[in-house]
Protein backbone atom coordinates (compact mmCIF):
# COMPACT_ATOMS: atom_id res chain seq x y z
CA UNK A 1 0.00 0.00 0.00
CA UNK A 2 1.07 3.13 -1.21
CA UNK A 3 2.05 5.32 1.99
CA UNK A 4 0.60 9.15 3.11
CA UNK A 5 2.58 11.39 4.49
CA UNK A 6 1.01 13.82 6.68
CA UNK A 7 2.55 17.49 6.46
CA UNK A 8 1.79 19.96 9.40
CA UNK A 9 3.04 21.29 12.86
CA UNK A 10 3.65 18.65 15.05
CA UNK A 11 4.04 17.75 18.65
CA UNK A 12 6.13 14.66 20.06
CA UNK A 13 6.31 13.49 23.41
CA UNK A 14 9.61 11.99 24.75
CA UNK A 15 8.39 11.41 28.22
CA UNK A 16 6.42 13.07 30.65
CA UNK A 17 6.61 16.57 31.16
CA UNK A 18 5.38 16.29 34.29
CA UNK A 19 8.79 14.36 35.00
CA UNK A 20 11.24 15.17 32.65
CA UNK A 21 10.43 18.57 32.11
CA UNK A 22 9.41 20.60 29.01
CA UNK A 23 12.21 19.26 26.87
CA UNK A 24 10.07 16.62 26.27
CA UNK A 25 7.92 17.92 24.26
CA UNK A 26 9.27 18.62 20.87
CA UNK A 27 7.53 20.87 18.81
CA UNK A 28 8.05 21.06 14.92
CA UNK A 29 6.64 23.98 12.60
CA UNK A 30 6.92 22.06 9.20
CA UNK A 31 6.65 18.41 10.53
CA UNK A 32 5.82 15.13 8.61
CA UNK A 33 4.06 11.65 10.00
CA UNK A 34 4.39 9.15 7.54
CA UNK A 35 1.54 6.29 7.71
CA UNK A 36 1.04 2.78 5.97
CA UNK A 37 -1.23 0.33 6.72
CA UNK A 38 -2.71 2.41 9.53
CA UNK A 39 0.22 2.97 12.07
CA UNK A 40 2.81 5.13 11.93
CA UNK A 41 5.97 4.53 10.09
CA UNK A 42 7.88 8.06 10.75
CA UNK A 43 7.89 11.13 12.28
CA UNK A 44 10.22 13.89 11.22
CA UNK A 45 11.33 16.94 10.05
CA UNK A 46 8.35 17.04 6.82
CA UNK A 47 10.69 18.20 4.17
CA UNK A 48 13.23 14.82 5.37
CA UNK A 49 10.32 12.43 5.06
CA UNK A 50 9.37 13.75 1.47
CA UNK A 51 13.02 13.59 0.28
CA UNK A 52 13.53 9.94 1.97
CA UNK A 53 9.80 8.87 0.30
CA UNK A 54 8.97 10.46 -2.69
CA UNK A 55 6.18 8.05 -3.36
CA UNK A 56 4.36 8.80 -0.52
CA UNK A 57 0.93 10.43 -1.23
CA UNK A 58 0.84 14.10 0.15
CA UNK A 59 -1.74 15.59 2.84
CA UNK A 60 -0.35 19.05 3.41
CA UNK A 61 -2.46 20.04 6.75
CA UNK A 62 -0.68 23.78 6.61
CA UNK A 63 -0.25 25.15 9.60
CA UNK A 64 -3.14 23.03 11.31
CA UNK A 65 -1.22 20.93 14.63
CA UNK A 66 -1.52 17.22 14.26
CA UNK A 67 -1.23 15.70 17.58
CA UNK A 68 -2.51 11.71 18.23
CA UNK A 69 -5.98 10.94 18.75
CA UNK A 70 -7.15 12.12 22.13
CA UNK A 71 -7.80 9.35 25.22
CA UNK A 72 -10.63 9.60 27.38
CA UNK A 73 -9.40 7.72 30.35
CA UNK A 74 -13.30 7.47 32.38
CA UNK A 75 -16.78 8.19 30.56
CA UNK A 76 -20.21 6.85 30.74
CA UNK A 77 -21.73 6.58 27.31
CA UNK A 78 -25.17 5.48 28.83
CA UNK A 79 -25.25 8.97 30.02
CA UNK A 80 -25.04 10.86 26.80
CA UNK A 81 -28.66 12.01 26.65
CA UNK A 82 -28.44 13.45 30.38
CA UNK A 83 -25.71 15.20 29.82
CA UNK A 84 -26.09 19.05 31.76
CA UNK A 85 -28.59 17.85 33.75
CA UNK A 86 -29.48 20.55 36.56
CA UNK A 87 -28.66 20.94 39.92
CA UNK A 88 -27.42 17.66 41.79
CA UNK A 89 -24.81 16.39 43.60
CA UNK A 90 -23.28 12.75 43.17
CA UNK A 91 -25.86 10.57 45.35
CA UNK A 92 -29.02 12.71 43.94
CA UNK A 93 -27.42 12.87 40.38
CA UNK A 94 -27.54 9.19 40.29
CA UNK A 95 -31.23 8.48 42.07
CA UNK A 96 -32.14 11.70 39.84
CA UNK A 97 -30.80 11.12 36.39
CA UNK A 98 -28.82 8.30 35.91
CA UNK A 99 -30.42 5.29 37.44
CA UNK A 100 -33.62 5.93 35.37
CA UNK A 101 -31.42 6.48 32.21
CA UNK A 102 -29.50 3.07 32.38
CA UNK A 103 -32.82 1.44 33.09
CA UNK A 104 -33.70 1.85 28.90
CA UNK A 105 -30.69 0.13 27.77
CA UNK A 106 -32.05 -3.17 28.87
CA UNK A 107 -33.42 -2.32 25.24
CA UNK A 108 -30.64 -3.13 22.86
CA UNK A 109 -32.06 -1.10 19.99
CA UNK A 110 -31.77 1.82 22.40
CA UNK A 111 -28.57 0.96 23.49
CA UNK A 112 -27.13 0.96 19.75
CA UNK A 113 -29.00 4.41 18.96
CA UNK A 114 -27.01 5.32 22.34
CA UNK A 115 -23.76 4.39 21.50
CA UNK A 116 -23.92 5.88 18.11
CA UNK A 117 -24.58 8.73 19.12
CA UNK A 118 -21.79 8.41 21.62
CA UNK A 119 -19.07 7.71 19.24
CA UNK A 120 -20.16 10.40 16.80
CA UNK A 121 -19.87 13.18 19.59
CA UNK A 122 -16.70 11.26 20.53
CA UNK A 123 -15.42 11.87 17.31
CA UNK A 124 -16.41 15.04 16.54
CA UNK A 125 -14.53 16.01 19.17
CA UNK A 126 -11.49 14.43 18.55
CA UNK A 127 -11.90 11.44 20.82
CA UNK A 128 -10.50 8.49 19.23
CA UNK A 129 -10.27 5.88 22.30
CA UNK A 130 -12.58 5.72 25.46
CA UNK A 131 -12.46 3.60 28.90
CA UNK A 132 -16.49 3.83 28.94
CA UNK A 133 -19.10 2.05 31.74
CA UNK A 134 -21.67 0.48 30.30
CA UNK A 135 -24.49 -0.14 31.99
CA UNK A 136 -25.59 -3.54 34.08
CA UNK A 137 -27.20 -4.81 30.37
CA UNK A 138 -24.90 -6.94 28.56
CA UNK A 139 -26.71 -5.43 25.59
CA UNK A 140 -25.38 -2.44 26.61
CA UNK A 141 -21.23 -3.31 26.26
CA UNK A 142 -22.65 -5.79 22.92
CA UNK A 143 -24.23 -2.22 21.63
CA UNK A 144 -20.69 0.05 22.05
CA UNK A 145 -18.22 -2.78 21.23
CA UNK A 146 -20.09 -3.31 17.55
CA UNK A 147 -20.72 -0.01 17.30
CA UNK A 148 -17.09 0.85 17.92
CA UNK A 149 -15.48 -2.17 15.47
CA UNK A 150 -17.08 -1.40 12.95
CA UNK A 151 -15.42 2.28 13.22
CA UNK A 152 -12.39 0.18 13.88
CA UNK A 153 -11.77 2.35 17.45
CA UNK A 154 -9.92 1.15 19.88
CA UNK A 155 -12.36 1.11 23.14
CA UNK A 156 -11.94 0.17 26.54
CA UNK A 157 -15.79 -0.84 27.86
CA UNK A 158 -17.35 -2.83 30.79
CA UNK A 159 -20.74 -3.98 31.90
CA UNK A 160 -21.41 -2.14 35.74
CA UNK A 161 -21.23 -4.80 38.39
CA UNK A 162 -24.05 -3.27 40.57
CA UNK A 163 -25.91 -5.68 43.50
CA UNK A 164 -27.20 -3.12 46.02
CA UNK A 165 -28.56 0.50 46.80
CA UNK A 166 -29.87 0.70 43.40
CA UNK A 167 -33.35 0.35 41.65
CA UNK A 168 -35.17 -2.99 40.96
CA UNK A 169 -34.19 -3.66 37.26
CA UNK A 170 -30.64 -2.04 37.72
CA UNK A 171 -29.42 -4.58 40.02
CA UNK A 172 -27.21 -7.73 39.03
CA UNK A 173 -26.26 -10.32 41.49
CA UNK A 174 -22.43 -11.54 42.81
CA UNK A 175 -22.82 -14.85 40.15
CA UNK A 176 -24.96 -13.06 37.55
CA UNK A 177 -22.73 -10.45 37.40
CA UNK A 178 -19.38 -12.62 37.31
CA UNK A 179 -20.98 -14.46 34.70
CA UNK A 180 -22.18 -12.20 32.51
CA UNK A 181 -18.90 -10.31 32.73
CA UNK A 182 -16.44 -13.26 31.54
CA UNK A 183 -19.07 -13.99 28.96
CA UNK A 184 -18.19 -10.77 27.69
CA UNK A 185 -15.02 -10.78 28.17
CA UNK A 186 -14.53 -13.79 26.07
CA UNK A 187 -16.93 -12.25 23.79
CA UNK A 188 -15.28 -8.90 23.04
CA UNK A 189 -11.75 -8.67 24.81
CA UNK A 190 -8.51 -8.72 22.46
CA UNK A 191 -11.11 -8.61 19.35
CA UNK A 192 -9.29 -6.77 17.05
CA UNK A 193 -9.10 -3.03 19.13
CA UNK A 194 -11.28 -4.02 21.94
CA UNK A 195 -10.35 -4.35 25.22
CA UNK A 196 -12.33 -5.03 27.81
CA UNK A 197 -12.62 -3.33 31.93
CA UNK A 198 -14.22 -5.13 35.01
CA UNK A 199 -16.38 -2.62 36.01
CA UNK A 200 -17.69 -2.62 39.22
CA UNK A 201 -19.29 0.96 39.76
CA UNK A 202 -18.47 1.82 43.18
CA UNK A 203 -17.88 0.31 46.66
CA UNK A 204 -21.34 1.14 47.88
CA UNK A 205 -23.33 -0.25 44.80
CA UNK A 206 -21.98 -3.64 45.07
CA UNK A 207 -21.71 -6.01 48.40
CA UNK A 208 -18.74 -7.81 49.50
CA UNK A 209 -19.50 -10.85 47.70
CA UNK A 210 -19.45 -8.82 44.67
CA UNK A 211 -16.33 -7.37 45.11
CA UNK A 212 -14.49 -10.44 45.79
CA UNK A 213 -16.37 -11.90 42.29
CA UNK A 214 -14.56 -8.67 40.68
CA UNK A 215 -11.37 -9.27 42.06
CA UNK A 216 -11.34 -12.82 41.17
CA UNK A 217 -11.98 -11.83 36.62
CA UNK A 218 -9.33 -8.77 37.77
CA UNK A 219 -7.20 -12.02 38.57
CA UNK A 220 -8.16 -14.24 36.01
CA UNK A 221 -7.87 -11.82 33.44
CA UNK A 222 -5.04 -9.40 34.17
CA UNK A 223 -4.64 -8.34 30.56
CA UNK A 224 -8.37 -6.35 31.26
CA UNK A 225 -8.48 -2.85 32.88
CA UNK A 226 -10.38 -2.54 35.85
CA UNK A 227 -12.79 0.57 36.53
CA UNK A 228 -13.84 2.10 39.58
CA UNK A 229 -14.83 5.25 41.64
CA UNK A 230 -12.97 6.97 44.85
CA UNK A 231 -13.17 9.32 46.90
CA UNK A 232 -15.46 11.51 44.92
CA UNK A 233 -17.30 13.72 47.38
CA UNK A 234 -17.97 13.79 50.99
CA UNK A 235 -20.97 11.95 51.20
CA UNK A 236 -19.77 9.06 49.27
CA UNK A 237 -16.46 8.57 51.61
CA UNK A 238 -18.78 8.53 54.95
CA UNK A 239 -21.24 6.24 52.68
CA UNK A 240 -18.58 3.83 52.11
CA UNK A 241 -16.98 4.37 55.74
CA UNK A 242 -20.69 2.72 57.14
CA UNK A 243 -20.63 0.25 54.51
CA UNK A 244 -17.15 -0.98 55.29
CA UNK A 245 -16.38 -0.25 58.83
CA UNK A 246 -13.52 -2.74 59.18
CA UNK A 247 -11.64 -1.10 56.67
CA UNK A 248 -9.25 1.47 56.95
CA UNK A 249 -10.42 3.94 54.46
CA UNK A 250 -11.72 3.65 51.42
CA UNK A 251 -8.99 2.63 48.72
CA UNK A 252 -8.61 -0.33 50.80
CA UNK A 253 -12.05 -1.56 50.81
CA UNK A 254 -10.57 -1.75 46.95
CA UNK A 255 -7.37 -3.36 47.82
CA UNK A 256 -9.17 -5.97 50.22
CA UNK A 257 -10.91 -7.41 47.50
CA UNK A 258 -7.67 -7.68 44.31
CA UNK A 259 -9.05 -4.20 42.94
CA UNK A 260 -5.91 -2.19 42.52
CA UNK A 261 -2.40 -2.38 40.72
CA UNK A 262 -1.66 -1.49 37.42
CA UNK A 263 -4.43 -2.11 34.89
CA UNK A 264 -6.64 -0.81 38.10
CA UNK A 265 -8.08 3.12 37.04
CA UNK A 266 -9.95 5.31 40.23
CA UNK A 267 -12.07 7.77 38.44
CA UNK A 268 -11.68 10.72 40.58
CA UNK A 269 -9.56 10.16 43.48
CA UNK A 270 -10.33 13.46 44.99
CA UNK A 271 -10.51 13.31 48.93
CA UNK A 272 -7.64 11.16 49.81
CA UNK A 273 -5.79 10.36 52.74
CA UNK A 274 -1.84 10.16 53.14
CA UNK A 275 -2.35 6.47 53.19
CA UNK A 276 -4.46 6.57 50.37
CA UNK A 277 -1.79 8.21 48.61
CA UNK A 278 1.16 6.23 49.04
CA UNK A 279 -1.28 2.69 48.28
CA UNK A 280 -1.60 4.21 45.02
CA UNK A 281 1.72 4.94 44.63
CA UNK A 282 3.05 1.83 45.45
CA UNK A 283 0.47 -0.06 44.17
CA UNK A 284 1.35 1.11 40.09
CA UNK A 285 -2.69 2.07 40.36
CA UNK A 286 -3.91 4.33 38.13
CA UNK A 287 -5.97 7.61 38.31
CA UNK A 288 -8.18 9.20 35.64
CA UNK A 289 -8.93 13.28 36.35
CA UNK A 290 -12.56 14.81 35.40
CA UNK A 291 -12.10 17.82 35.80
CA UNK A 292 -15.41 19.33 34.40
CA UNK A 293 -17.45 16.62 36.35
CA UNK A 294 -15.72 17.64 39.45
CA UNK A 295 -17.08 21.34 39.13
CA UNK A 296 -20.00 20.73 37.61
CA UNK A 297 -21.49 18.02 40.57
CA UNK A 298 -19.33 20.34 43.24
CA UNK A 299 -16.93 17.40 43.80
CA UNK A 300 -13.49 19.42 44.82
CA UNK A 301 -10.46 19.97 43.22
CA UNK A 302 -7.98 17.45 42.33
CA UNK A 303 -4.51 17.51 43.31
CA UNK A 304 -2.30 16.75 40.22
CA UNK A 305 1.20 17.98 41.56
CA UNK A 306 1.12 15.35 44.29
CA UNK A 307 0.13 12.74 42.02
CA UNK A 308 2.32 13.67 39.77
CA UNK A 309 4.83 14.00 42.17
CA UNK A 310 4.26 10.47 43.31
CA UNK A 311 4.69 9.01 40.36
CA UNK A 312 1.19 8.02 39.75
CA UNK A 313 -0.07 7.45 37.04
CA UNK A 314 -2.87 9.59 35.69
CA UNK A 315 -5.09 10.64 32.63
CA UNK A 316 -7.49 13.09 31.60
CA UNK A 317 -11.55 12.78 31.35
CA UNK A 318 -14.55 14.08 30.27
CA UNK A 319 -16.58 11.97 32.56
CA UNK A 320 -19.87 12.06 30.34
CA UNK A 321 -22.61 12.72 31.73
CA UNK A 322 -21.66 13.94 35.03
CA UNK A 323 -19.31 15.87 33.21
CA UNK A 324 -20.65 18.72 31.70
CA UNK A 325 -18.45 18.88 27.84
CA UNK A 326 -17.54 15.91 25.09
CA UNK A 327 -14.59 18.54 24.17
CA UNK A 328 -11.19 17.42 25.25
CA UNK A 329 -10.04 20.97 25.01
CA UNK A 330 -12.66 21.54 27.01
CA UNK A 331 -11.52 19.33 29.69
CA UNK A 332 -7.99 20.47 29.65
CA UNK A 333 -9.06 24.34 30.03
CA UNK A 334 -11.19 22.56 33.22
CA UNK A 335 -8.31 20.74 34.27
CA UNK A 336 -5.59 23.80 34.01
CA UNK A 337 -8.75 26.03 36.03
CA UNK A 338 -8.89 23.61 38.79
CA UNK A 339 -4.93 23.35 39.03
CA UNK A 340 -5.01 26.92 38.74
CA UNK A 341 -7.08 27.08 42.68
CA UNK A 342 -4.45 24.45 43.81
CA UNK A 343 -2.02 27.61 42.75
CA UNK A 344 0.04 26.40 39.87
CA UNK A 345 -0.77 26.62 36.16
CA UNK A 346 -0.32 23.50 33.57
CA UNK A 347 1.81 24.16 30.81
CA UNK A 348 -0.12 22.99 27.70
CA UNK A 349 2.39 20.87 27.30
CA UNK A 350 1.17 19.14 30.49
CA UNK A 351 -2.29 19.32 29.58
CA UNK A 352 -1.78 17.84 26.03
CA UNK A 353 -0.10 15.21 27.61
CA UNK A 354 -2.54 14.56 29.74
CA UNK A 355 -5.13 14.10 27.07
CA UNK A 356 -3.37 11.94 24.93
CA UNK A 357 -0.35 9.88 26.04
CA UNK A 358 -1.34 10.09 30.04
CA UNK A 359 -4.69 8.91 29.18
CA UNK A 360 -3.02 5.39 27.03
CA UNK A 361 -0.72 4.98 29.21
CA UNK A 362 -3.03 4.51 32.29
CA UNK A 363 -5.28 2.30 30.12
CA UNK A 364 -1.85 0.81 29.48
CA UNK A 365 -1.93 0.96 25.45
CA UNK A 366 0.84 3.73 25.61
CA UNK A 367 2.33 0.83 23.22
CA UNK A 368 -0.57 1.28 20.59
CA UNK A 369 -1.71 5.23 21.10
CA UNK A 370 -1.15 8.33 22.84
CA UNK A 371 2.03 9.72 20.83
CA UNK A 372 3.19 10.45 17.30
CA UNK A 373 5.85 7.33 16.90
CA UNK A 374 6.86 4.71 14.63
CA UNK A 375 5.07 2.08 15.44
CA UNK A 376 2.29 3.77 17.06
CA UNK A 377 -1.53 3.60 15.48
CA UNK A 378 -2.28 6.44 12.90
CA UNK A 379 -5.10 7.70 15.27
CA UNK A 380 -4.63 11.43 14.76
CA UNK A 381 -6.50 14.94 15.28
CA UNK A 382 -5.56 17.42 12.91
CA UNK A 383 -6.31 21.09 15.03
CA UNK A 384 -6.88 23.92 13.66
CA UNK A 385 -5.37 26.58 16.04
CA UNK A 386 -7.71 29.41 14.14
CA UNK A 387 -10.74 27.89 14.37
CA UNK A 388 -13.20 30.97 15.70
CA UNK A 389 -12.55 34.50 15.54
CA UNK A 390 -11.74 35.21 19.23
CA UNK A 391 -9.09 32.24 18.86
CA UNK A 392 -7.43 33.28 15.50
CA UNK A 393 -7.35 37.14 16.74
CA UNK A 394 -5.57 35.89 20.17
CA UNK A 395 -3.06 32.96 18.38
CA UNK A 396 -1.88 35.92 15.64
CA UNK A 397 0.06 37.81 18.27
CA UNK A 398 1.38 35.04 20.16
CA UNK A 399 5.34 35.35 20.21
CA UNK A 400 5.78 30.76 20.05
CA UNK A 401 4.14 27.77 19.78
CA UNK A 402 2.78 26.98 23.63
CA UNK A 403 1.18 30.71 23.37
CA UNK A 404 -0.18 29.97 20.01
CA UNK A 405 -1.70 26.17 21.14
CA UNK A 406 -3.18 27.91 24.82
CA UNK A 407 -5.97 29.72 23.20
CA UNK A 408 -7.23 26.57 21.25
CA UNK A 409 -6.79 24.58 24.75
CA UNK A 410 -8.55 27.45 26.46
CA UNK A 411 -11.67 28.49 23.85
CA UNK A 412 -11.23 25.66 22.00
CA UNK A 413 -14.30 23.26 20.97
CA UNK A 414 -15.38 21.11 17.74
CA UNK A 415 -15.05 23.69 15.30
CA UNK A 416 -11.20 23.56 15.88
CA UNK A 417 -11.18 19.53 14.82
CA UNK A 418 -9.81 20.13 11.36
CA UNK A 419 -10.17 16.19 10.94
CA UNK A 420 -9.40 13.11 12.48
CA UNK A 421 -7.90 9.72 11.15
CA UNK A 422 -8.88 6.10 12.78
CA UNK A 423 -6.12 3.83 11.68
CA UNK A 424 -4.75 6.40 9.00
CA UNK A 425 -7.80 6.88 7.48
CA UNK A 426 -9.77 10.56 7.43
CA UNK A 427 -13.25 10.61 8.77
CA UNK A 428 -13.45 13.50 6.14
CA UNK A 429 -11.94 14.00 2.57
Amino acid sequence: MQPTLHLGQTLEFDGNPFHAGLDAARHRRRGGVLVAEGRMLAVDEGETLRAAHPQAQVTDHGARLILPGFVDAHAHYSQTAIIASWGKRLIDWLNTYTFPEEMRFADPAHAARIAETYLDLNLANGITTAACYCTIHTESVDALMRASEARGLAMVAGKVMMDRNAPEGLRDTARSGHDDSAALIARWHGRGRLRYAITPRFAPTSTPEQLESAGALFAAHPDCAMQTHLSEQAEEIAWVRALFPQDTDYLAVYERFGLTGPGAVMGHAIHLSDREWAALRDGGTGIAHCPTSNTFIGSGLFDMDRAQGLGIPVGLATDVGGGSSFSMLRTMAAAYEVAQLRGRALHPAELVWLATAGSAEVLRLGHEIGRLAPGRMADLVILDLASTPVIAQRAARATGFWEALFPTIMLGDDRAIANVLIAGQPLRP
